[in-house]
């Protein structure tokens, strides 16, 4: 790759309510734009527009959009609490990172 070539990245992120509300595991590859539809409720009807999932509190990087969907799908299959830990793990004050992706 060259240095003028733009590097892939795909993102597996979480978004929620409140802390320890209602989940909504995704991917995608343009997560600021992802992050803005679930936070102005442009994807209806949609699971995050019923239950006001605006809060991003979690998000994973990759560079393989295959390694990204396989690691969504295992999220999704976790149990609650594993995913409560996760987020608990890397950001325990549940805070919304939506200033931190939006630069």
């Amino acid at each position: 790759m060259s240095a003028s070539e733009p590097e892939d990245r795909y993102y597996v992120y979480l978004m929620t309510n409140r802390p320890r509300g209602t989940f909504y595991v995704g991917v995608t590859s343009d997560l600021v734009k992802r992050v803005w539809q679930h936070r102005t409720h442009q994807l209806k009807p949609s699971f995050t527009d019923r239950y006001n999932l605006e809060r991003l509190v979690w998000v994973e990087q990759y560079r393989e959009v295959g390694v990204a969907i396989q690691r969504e799908k295992r999220i999704k299959r976790w149990r609650r609490d594993w995913k409560i830990q996760l987020v608990e793990t890397n950001n325990p004050e549940w805070r919304d990172l939506w200033n931190d992706i939006s630069f």
